[in-house]
């Protein structure tokens, strides 16, 4: 695991108190949530007893509980695509009573500022954005510089004017062994000796998706090879899940629904996940559980975690489209995807599963 001695640490710019509590406002996305945690691990090596809160949607917030440095979550279903001013002015009223020195605002949009703004917090720091002057009084510039995500995100915790570091510290999702043994318990999902295989065959936007019969096909292959597979997901997976089912038999177990705790459990729970460029890739990979990234129309440089994957498979290097970060492909062959197959990624599965063997027998 990286750590975070060498990262340039956090400083007080002499607005805010540096002892308050501080807010992270992050991007609520489930993958962009979980790089929220670099920057907490970031500013908790400065002052690893200031209070760090997060900003959070009732979706994502069963996160928080598995990230150490988190003191708690504020849970806020603002909608999106209005100003919503009222329910803003109500959130407000309940930051102005946490007495928070200091937000930082990940995203780039107005209106996330606007309630820190009016709860008064002295210090909000944010990128320039859209035109955030006053709502954001400790801007900073040079974003269209920063073109990953997380170099967005983390530098608003370092001084103004100081370099990015060759790394920033990797999120964690620490969960508890005996957590993971009640759920299996509740569902019924004993060990029985088999290595477990979570697919997360989902993702915003269809582009991002490796083929639904590519999955079928994966997973059928695994239970020939004595793996359990569970389909992991939101409501939008469960027909996916029930089509991979009815291929790989009693060996697949649809554990899609609405509640992210139930994911975030089952990658604890399983060896080794497959998993398209999603929110789910990166709770596996920030939990530890070697997992199989596939990459079409995404790059890896921008989009994949900051832990290590136990493989990243990209579509051929010869195609002119990619990478074109498009939710849906403009050309209609799909051909990022669809010349990845379900043989190359039971290879790296494979190839995890070794590695993996093999340092059980050193350790």
């Amino acid at each position: 695991m990286t750590t975070v001695s060498h990262v340039s640490t956090p400083l007080d710019n002499g607005q805010g108190d540096q002892d308050a509590p501080l807010l992270i406002v992050p991007y609520m996305w489930i993958g962009d949530f979980v790089r929220c945690h670099s920057v907490v691990r970031l500013l908790k090596v400065a002052r690893p007893e200031r209070p760090i809160d997060v900003l959070t949607t009732a979706m994502v917030a069963p996160l928080l509980d598995y990230m150490p440095g988190v003191r708690k979550g504020i849970v806020c279903d603002l909608p999106r695509g209005q100003l919503a001013y009222s329910q803003h002015r109500a959130l407000a009223e309940r930051l102005r009573n946490e007495h928070y020195g200091q937000a930082l605002v990940m995203s780039r949009k107005w209106k996330a500022a606007l309630a820190p703004f009016l709860a008064g917090i002295p210090r909000r720091t944010g990128l320039f954005g859209e035109l955030r002057l006053g709502v954001i009084n400790d801007l900073r510039f040079g974003e269209r510089n920063l073109p990953r995500m997380i170099d967005q995100c983390a530098t608003l915790a370092l001084p103004k004017g100081v370099p990015l570091p060759a790394q920033w510290p990797e999120p964690v999702l620490a969960v508890s062994a005996a957590e993971v043994a009640d759920w299996r318990s509740r569902l019924g999902l004993a060990a029985d000796g088999r290595p477990v295989m979570a697919f997360a065959p989902g993702a915003v936007g269809p582009a991002k998706r490796w083929p639904a019969d590519y999955y079928v096909a994966l997973a059928h292959k695994l239970a020939e090879q004595g793996f359990a597979v569970w389909v992991l997901g939101g409501p939008g997976e469960t027909a996916l899940a029930a089509e991979i089912a009815a291929t790989g038999g009693t060996a697949v177990h649809d554990l899609t629904g609405p509640d992210l705790r139930n994911a975030i459990l089952a990658l604890a729970a399983a060896d080794f996940a497959v998993s398209n460029d999603s929110g789910l890739l990166h709770v596996a990979a920030a939990i530890g559980t070697p997992t199989i990234g596939i990459f079409g129309p995404t790059s890896p440089w921008h989009w994949a975690p900051l832990n290590p994957l136990a493989g990243v498979i990209e579509a051929a290097t010869d195609l002119p489209c990619r990478p074109c970060h498009k939710p849906e492909c403009r050309l209609g062959h799909h051909r990022c995807m669809r010349d990845i197959s379900p043989d190359t990624v039971l290879q790296a599965v494979m190839k995890a599963r070794q590695a993996g063997s093999l340092r059980r027998a050193s350790s």
